[in-house]
Order: structure tokens, then sequence, then C-alpha cells
């Protein structure tokens, strides 16, 4: 397999610069995800990658070769579209073979590597029928599996399970990661999902207009975020921010919302002395802010506040409060359990030494 290198590479339309000086290595076997919101340059950078878009600067490198000016067909790369684009008139099989059937390998090696493939992915039932008898999730596996039979250097994915129901998704999020562990294949992966991200990816590159914002592997994208972006993008519901202004009572730091003040963690207190009377965003993940009454640990002076339910939104295993300051609205997510009502008002637990704060005008963490 390779490693897929990007140095300084941009591209244009017209005066239009959708992807900025980015800088990435993909390690080889490596399982890549691009993710960010539609419009960021995920799908452009992937199709550079490919050889379908022409680069306007920089240089992008396969297996330590040069490949700016190479074919597509000369990359040694294969590619899984949105649409599975396979060919209606000719079965299964022949969808999956076609590709080693113009570069002239024998037929004998190409039922081998068909039914290999097909085995792996489990479609072996299905070779002889057309794609218009199949479902979403068999259309997938197929368009995977003409990749597999290959055998590139790399495989490139664009957003290949957006067109599936969600329980098929998560179906095939597994499915996938199995076969990359089988295949110990490099792969880049595209799509706007960021749980599809969190939960396939070895490596997670966050874009945003045209530029990459983190890339860093999920644990550490999800816990140490580099900017406000990223904090509230990665993450189900997404982190709660609030505008606080950074104050010095008592010789102690504290975070004024106006409603409450909590005392930052101690890592970071140091730094916001250049913060003081400055605004600054407090960002907490609904996790890490507790229910009082549920809270086993004892009440901790500045870490305590209270706030007014306004939802309720039980799913399931959990629930979701959405609480109000009267100034900031915010969400926590607490235990089933949790016998919370509309109108009710309760205290909260910020745990801080899981909160993040960012610089307002540079959204920058300040860490």
């Amino acid at each position: 397999m390779a490693k897929v290198i990007l140095k300084n590479v941009s591209k244009s339309f017209g005066k239009t610069q959708v992807v900025k000086n980015i800088d990435l290595e993909i390690k080889d076997k490596e399982f890549c995800v691009l993710v960010g919101p539609s419009g960021c340059g995920k799908t452009t950078t992937l199709r550079m990658v490919a050889g379908l878009e022409e680069i306007t600067s920089g240089e992008i490198y396969i297996d330590d070769t040069l490949v700016n000016d190479q074919a597509p067909k000369d990359r040694d790369i294969a590619m899984v579209f949105q649409s599975y684009a396979l060919y209606p008139h000719m079965t299964v099989y022949d969808n999956m073979a076609f590709g080693l059937k113009l570069k002239g390998y024998p037929k004998e090696e190409i039922k081998e590597r068909v039914e290999k493939a097909a085995e792996q992915l489990e479609i072996t039932k299905l070779l002889q029928r057309l794609p218009k008898e199949l479902s979403g999730g068999q259309k997938q596996r197929v368009a995977v599996g003409r990749c597999i039979v290959r055998k590139p250097k790399v495989f490139l994915f664009d957003e290949p399970l957006s067109n599936l129901d969600a329980k098929l998704r998560v179906q095939m999020r597994a499915e996938l990661k199995k076969l990359h562990q089988r295949l110990q294949t490099t792969i880049i992966y595209v799509t706007h999902d960021q749980i599809e991200a969190m939960t396939m990816g070895d490596k997670i590159v966050v874009m945003k207009d045209g530029i990459i914002h983190q890339a860093a592997d999920p644990i550490t994208v999800y816990y140490k975020p580099t900017d406000k972006f990223i904090a509230g993008f990665i993450g189900t519901p997404p982190m709660n921010f609030m505008e606080c202004t950074v104050i010095k009572r008592d010789g102690k730091i504290y975070l004024d919302e106006g409603t409450f003040a909590v005392t930052p963690k101690e890592e970071i207190v140091d730094k916001l002395e250049a913060y003081i009377n400055k605004k600054v965003i407090l960002g907490i993940r609904p996790e890490d802010i507790y229910d009082r009454f549920y809270y086993s640990k004892a009440r901790t002076e500045g870490k305590t506040l209270m706030a007014t339910i306004e939802i309720v939104e039980p799913v399931g295993s959990e629930k979701y409060l959405f609480l109000t300051t009267g100034k900031n609205t915010f969400t926590s997510r607490v235990e089933a359990q949790n016998k919370a009502e509309v109108n009710q008002d309760i205290e909260v637990v910020f745990d801080m030494k899981k909160a993040h704060v960012f610089d307002k005008e540079t959204e920058k963490t300040i860490s």
C-alpha cells in the first residue's frame, strides 16, 4: 500500500479559491477521514488526489511519487462514489470484473479476484444479479468490491453511505471498518457526518472554507479541539458556548457569564491573566453538565449554578435537558432516570476540568 502526502495544495475555480494551501500526510494503511460542512473543500481535495481535478498549485505524492501530472488511471487508486456508479446493464460479476478486463487480465485471474472479493463482502449470491435487483446496501458493497479486485495502493470514498437509511449506515460503517482491518489498505474517506468520522477514522481531518483546522486522532479532536469551530462541529449534541467576562476577585480568576461565575481549570489560569475584563467564550459539552441532585461529588465553589428547564427530550438510555440561565441557553445530557420536568429550576454542576475557553476574536482555544 502507500502513504499520501499533500504539500501546500490549492485549488481555485476562476477567482474563487476553494482549497487553500493545505498540508497533509496520510500514513500507509491509515484510515483518514476528511470531514466538514458542505462547501468546505473536502470532496475537491479527494478529487485532486484521484486526479479528477487538476490542482492549481502545490504537490501531491502517492507512495513517494509525484503524481501532479499523472492521469487518474496511472495513480493506482480506486474510488467509490456516492452514487455507486454501477453499469445498469451488467451483472454484479461483470461490474466487478470490468476494470480488470480493460487491463487485459487473464479470465481465470479475474474470476479468482472477483470471487474472493465477493466472499469478503458477502455478496457471492448476488454475482449474477443486475444492479436494479439490489438494495442500496448491496449496491454499495458491489461498488467497494469493484475497487477491491483491482488491489490499488489507495482507496478513495466520497460519501458512500449518504444514500442509505440510518440503520443501514450504522451497519455499513462497521463493515467498512472491518474491511479496512482485513485488507490493511490506505483509505481516504470523505463525509459531512461527524459521527461517521469519529467511529471510522484513525485520523480525522476537519475542514472549513478550504482550510484544515485540525488533523488528529478522534480522541484528540474531541477532547482537545484547537478552535471553537471544531469544538462545536464534533460531538452530538454539540458543545455549549457562552460569552463570559474574565474577572479577578479576591485573587482568583472567574469566568463571569452575568448570571453566574465559574472558576476555570488551573492549567489556563495564568494565560487568562491577559484577558482580565475582556470577553472570552466558555465551551462545555452536554455530558459535562450534571444535575446537582444526582451528582454524588461534594459541591465545589465556582462550579454550580441555577438554571430553568425549557425542554426535556428523552432519547432512550438518556435525556437531554435544554436549560436557560435567562441570558444563555445550553444542553445537558443526563441519565434516563432523571425526574426533571419543564419549567423546573434546578442546580447544575459544570465539570470545569473538561471545559474549554476560546479567544473571542480568533476563536482559538486558550490552553
